[in-house]
């Protein structure tokens, strides 16, 4: 079974390739899968399955990999696609990225991304086409070699004059966009719909996500005034199998550590460099172990609500300003990494051991401030909630973790792992056990950390439960 179906119309030029089979379908190492423009003849497209997917084992980086000593531009006037810009093509300081995996342009990213030609899920195979490459009005023709895809029985012998038509336009209605894997709204995938959207928006944009498995790479930048709202966390999941392995940062550059470097690309969903966004009753999931965040985030005024998250490693990574409730968020140590200011309201924070946070705020900046939230691990071992410790030579003297409120399980008494300055602010009030409610045993907590007073503390307490004072002014809308 095809999806688009063979002779199908109105077709959204985001669709993948879907071939349902009557068993599970193994993926090949040779063989090619092209498309073409039907009227003309013209190629469009094309996916060669003797390049791999991406690496598989660690790069070793050299003495000369540094973070750029220029501000990374984020500037343009167009969005760069792989139908005009060779995949690959260098942005910032780094070098261009070499052509021994594959390489997709994604959100304008010219430096691409390392993809997954093909997934295979039970008897179904997703063929994923470079982002960007069909366009309204057009009929193609799909052709697939017969090693592309092998069955048992052999009965697989590749696809020829597979075709359909997309729309004939784009949608005129720029307020709202539906998003349907199925292909019965305005785009098939969460990329296509915010690679629609003009670069910092002045209207708001609703994008409904229905109900669905979205696996795709999403990377999203110089986006403003956007509301992502999927159908709830049980029903609308975003995931891709993504980690620092599978797309590393450029062997010259290193990414993370302060404003204006260049960019990471080993979130499964990254909004890079955008403002005044919301993500709403979803789930934002990777697939891979290692440092590999679920979400990343680079900007201001980001809000997320009832959004659940799972990472490994750096499950969460938050720079900027943003404000999150009613949330569920599961990782491994470092659960949430960055450099910005965090406000997690009555948000239920989870991981296997290890560090919630490893904050890197700097002066005049709040850090990562929890009111009214959870603290567990489920295997037993002993979490805490976070360290500061100084990074390659780098230390952060005014990073900050404030807890109020919270109920924590399997928190070792220090409550902190490591705080490399006196000068950090960590503090805790009226923290209870998860279980039994009770206030918990506060009297072994690291000697740089300080416990609230209700009294003494009374206004600071009041300070730390108000966003605004956060978020460097930013009052989101709160349930």
């Amino acid at each position: 079974m095809l999806f688009p179906a063979d002779g199908a119309t109105g077709v959204n030029p985001d669709t993948h390739l879907v071939l349902t089979f009557h068993d599970t379908p193994a993926v090949g190492d040779s063989g090619m899968i092209r498309v073409f423009n039907a009227r003309t003849g013209e190629p469009v497209d094309s996916l060669d399955l003797s390049i791999p997917a991406g690496p598989t084992e660690p790069r070793t980086y050299g003495p000369e990999c540094d973070y750029t000593k220029v501000p990374y531009d984020y500037t343009r006037t167009t969005m760069p696609t792989n139908r005009d810009t060779r995949p690959g093509t260098p942005s910032g300081t780094a070098e261009p990225t070499p052509p021994d995996y594959q390489l997709n342009i994604i959100g304008g990213f010219t430096d691409a991304f390392h993809f997954y030609p093909i997934i295979v899920r039970d008897s179904v195979a997703t063929i994923y086409l470079h982002n960007n490459m069909l366009e309204y009005g057009q009929t193609y023709r799909v052709e697939i070699d017969p090693g592309v895809l092998t069955l048992a029985d052999g009965s697989f012998r590749g696809i020829d004059g597979w075709t359909f038509t997309t729309k004939a336009e784009a949608p005129t209605q720029t307020d709202t966009l539906v998003v349907d894997a199925t292909g019965r709204g305005d785009f098939n995938t969460v990329q296509g719909a915010l690679d629609y959207l003009p670069d910092f928006a002045e209207r708001t944009t609703v994008i409904l996500v229905r109900p669905g498995d979205y696996e795709e790479l999403v990377y999203v930048r110089n986006k403003s005034h956007v509301k992502i709202k999927g159908s709830g966390m049980d029903c609308t999941r975003v995931h891709y199998a993504n980690n620092e392995v599978f797309n590393p940062h450029p062997l010259t550059v290193k990414t993370n550590e302060w404003p204006g470097t260049f960019p990471s690309r080993r979130a499964a969903f990254a909004l890079d460099n955008c403002r005044d966004i919301e993500v709403e009753d979803i789930t934002i999931a990777t697939d891979l172990h290692g440092q590999a965040e679920g979400l990343l985030i680079n900007g201001e005024r980001i809000a997320l609500r009832r959004v659940h998250i799972i990472g490994s490693g750096d499950a969460l990574q938050a720079n900027g300003t943003i404000y999150m409730e009613e949330c569920e968020l599961d990782g491994g140590g470092d659960t949430i990494l960055g450099r910005g200011s965090l406000f997690a309201y009555r948000s239920n924070f989870r991981n296997d051991g290890g560090p919630f946070t490893w904050v890197r705020n700097t002066k005049g900046h709040h850090g990562d401030i929890f009111v009214e939230c959870t603290f567990s691990t489920n295997n037993g071992r002993l979490a805490d909630y976070g360290r500061t410790k100084s990074n390659h030579g780098t230390a952060y003297p005014d990073a900050e973790v404030v807890l109020i409120d919270c109920r924590v399980k399997n928190i070792r008494p220090e409550g902190w792992s490591s705080i490399g300055e006196p000068t950090a602010r960590m503090l805790e009030y009226n923290t209870r056990d998860l279980e039994t409610g009770r206030p918990v045993d506060t009297s072994r907590r690291h000697r740089y950390s300080r416990q609230l007073d209700a009294v003494k503390d009374a206004e600071l307490i009041k300070n730390y439960r108000t966003p605004a004072y956060v978020l460097d002014g930013w009052t989101p809308t709160r349930n």
